[in-house]
């Protein structure tokens, strides 16, 4: 119950919590107005080919978008779907996974295209904000139109940004929240000091305007214009996922402010366009962004420098968000082990040192190929339609399992699948001009996830188990046979294989066969990844012995695998209980010890060659132990860095064994 009152305090309306709501949830969202109408006005042949109708369109597509996916969808029902606080696909997924073992296919999708799409958001928002010095008198003559300043400070930004994640962001995360709070509301009034100046732009709240622009010969793009819309809500899928970071009661009550904030900003936007797009010397501007163009030449400045500060925190928001989503996935068996580190006070802040690499790479190679952010928006957004899809399928799921009438479940999601696959649809048009990194990066995780689940099923339906209970009088004989030298007080083996008192032959085979290991006490240990998500518990089974000690351990898909310290734990328990004698140590250095030492037992598994296997089945299980090769050692994802470890190889036999006979051959006489 630690963890789970830990962030109960989350769950309360407070002002710290919509401070933190501001700094954790909307980063990403909030840097939106960086690019969203830069990409309409751009992809219909910049300002000198948009009309008054055009403009208010495209923001009345951007308020509706807000309202339906953002505000309808996400706050008011997504939010409700929340795991024991936590949100999330993967949390989504665990709480509908009972109705069927397909479902883990949207969450799988779903999972691996947030990830890939997650990837964009530092390059084309710092790219984006950095990009505004050109609106600086002074930077302009120096460096003029030159992308290579642009493309070398966000490299700089973005180096530094992976660089910090492992001293963990706790003291940095607390600034978060005062610093995205003034950045919204300087949305606003930048917003406000352009649109108090042409209040009709108000017209953009009328949906007819919106749908109008969809079938008007002014937009060039047609029903594809949407794909820059949705760049407008990209962050409303984060949105759900960093619930557990503040609880609903905090996101639900600084939306109205955010939402509005934004909304001002894109109408002073569009405002500043329809005053501006008959002026010469604006139209000569290259690259123009409506953004920082509408801000006075005094502001200039100061607008990029808070909007690459918003940009670094936006991209932090997201690089926390792939370490959970990653951790959860790995904890599912979705991924393989990777090694996490928790370099802040709560559990919360994770450091996965691979992942951080690997985004830095990603996200740096990005910025160095594309170069502009106009280039970059090209990229972004269209598996992030994917994952909307995927989390609107499981939200159904989630909707009947509460009880809703199964009309209005289906209504529900006809409803919002509908719009997300016309957004979908609309984001294809955008796979040719960059589109195609996105969904190459999520088909490479989608891949890994595919191998690692569809080799846990091959494993499951034959794995080789046998009953503990008829070996425990040969681990009595063999505990207690002196002939034998002492292997270790307390033998644990990791049992990745523990189904009620089953438990895998090659385990036994260990102990008994290729070399016996006597011991006071047999441990075998099970960690079971529970559907809650901050859940500490464990289960004995001593089997009416004081000498075998099978342990189950339930622990939530946030919670760290730290086995060593659990056991000592169970120990200390079952000795106080008198359920285990106690180990007196002779030398120690803490005197009057009454625990032995312990050695930690993990089998290394080798695909044996007379395994029959279908071709599929046989390859698929060769690369995840190739993958497994390069990932994290057990070891270390148990919390067993600084214990006795000892591994054995084995051969993995899996279904049927090839049965190869020799013919003698006869002397010749």
């Amino acid at each position: 119950m630690g963890e789970k009152s830990k962030f109960s305090h989350h769950q309360k309306l407070t002002a710290a919590g919509l401070l933190v709501a501001m700094g954790v949830v909307y980063g990403d969202i909030g840097t939106s107005p960086l690019y969203v109408m830069k990409a309409i006005v751009g992809d219909n042949g910049g300002l000198q080919n948009v009309s008054e109708n055009f403009i208010i369109g495209a923001v009345s597509l951007i308020f509706w978008t807000l309202t339906i996916l953002t505000t309808i969808k996400y706050v008011v029902i997504a939010l409700n779907a929340d795991n024991h606080g936590e949100g999330g696909i993967f949390s989504l997924y665990t709480l509908v996974r009972k109705k069927g073992k397909y479902l883990i296919i949207p969450a799988m999708i779903g999972g691996a295209a947030l990830l890939a799409d997650g990837v964009l958001t530092p390059a084309v928002t710092v790219t984006t904000a950095i990009e505004g010095l050109r609106g600086i008198p002074i930077f302009f003559e120096r460096f003029g139109n030159d992308q290579n300043i642009i493309v070398i400070i966000t490299l700089v930004i973005i180096l530094v940004l992976f660089s910090v994640q492992r001293f963990g962001t706790d003291a940095v995360g607390k600034a978060f929240g005062p610093i995205m709070f003034a950045w919204f509301t300087f949305l606003g009034i930048m917003g406000l000091i352009n649109f108090g100046q042409d209040w009709t732009v108000l017209r953009a709240l009328n949906p007819y305007y919106a749908i109008h622009l969809l079938m008007s010969p002014e937009n060039k793009l047609g029903i594809f214009v949407l794909g820059n819309v949705f760049l407008a809500t990209t962050g409303a899928e984060a949105l759900y996922s960093d619930l557990g970071h503040v609880g609903k009661y905090n996101i639900r009550a600084s939306w109205p402010y955010i939402k509005v904030c934004l909304v001002l900003n894109y109408l002073g936007q569009a405002a500043w366009i329809l005053s501006a797009k008959n002026d010469p010397s604006i139209l000569a501007i290259e690259n123009l962004n409506p953004f920082f163009q509408m801000m006075p030449n005094s502001m200039m400045l100061f607008g990029v420098v808070f909007a690459t500060i918003a940009a670094v925190i936006a991209s932090q928001a997201l690089i926390s968000g792939s370490f959970t989503l990653v951790s959860e996935a790995i904890k599912l068996k979705l991924l393989p082990r990777l090694k996490i580190i928790y370099p802040g006070a709560n559990i919360g802040q994770m450091y996965i040192p691979a992942v951080n690499t690997l985004l830095w790479l990603i996200c740096s190679l990005i910025v160095i190929t594309f170069r502009t952010s106009t280039h970059m928006e090209a990229a972004y957004g269209l598996s992030i339609t994917v994952t909307m899809l995927m989390t609107t399928i499981l939200l159904m799921f989630y909707l009947l399992q509460k009880g809703a009438p199964r009309g209005i479940a289906y209504l529900i999601t006809l409803f919002f699948g509908s719009i997300e696959s016309i957004f979908f649809v609309s984001s294809i048009a955008k796979f040719f001009h960059g589109g195609y990194v996105a969904v190459g990066i999520a088909l490479l995780i989608l891949s890994v996830m595919t191998i690692w689940e569809w080799g846990n099923i091959i494993k499951e339906k034959t794995s080789d188990t046998v009953p503990l209970k008829q070996y425990v009088e040969q681990l009595r004989m063999l505990k207690e046979d002196t002939s034998v030298p002492k292997s270790q007080t307390n033998v644990v083996f990791m049992t990745p294989d523990l189904i009620g008192e089953e438990i895998g032959r090659p385990i036994i085979y260990s102990i008994l066969d290729k070399q016996p290991k006597r011991a006071n006490v047999y441990w075998f240990v099970n960690v079971e990844v529970t559907d809650e998500p901050f859940t500490k518990e464990y289960s004995v089974d001593m089997m009416g012995t004081d000498f075998i000690v099978q342990v189950q351990l339930y622990l939530g898909f946030h919670v760290a695998q730290e086995v060593n310290i659990y056991i000592r734990q169970i120990v200390h328990d079952l000795m106080k209980d008198g359920r285990l004698p106690k180990q007196p140590q002779r030398y120690s250095l803490t005197p009057g010890r009454e625990v032995g030492d312990f050695q930690f037992i993990i089998i290394r598994e080798e695909l044996s060659k007379v395994t029959e296997l279908k071709k599929w089945d046989r390859q698929i299980m060769q690369l995840k132990l190739a993958i497994k090769k390069w990932t994290t050692t057990p070891e270390n994802w148990f919390g067993l860095e600084y214990s006795e470890v000892k591994y054995e190889s084995v051969p993995l036999i899996i279904g049927d064994t090839r049965k190869t006979r020799l013919r003698e051959r006869k002397p010749v006489l």
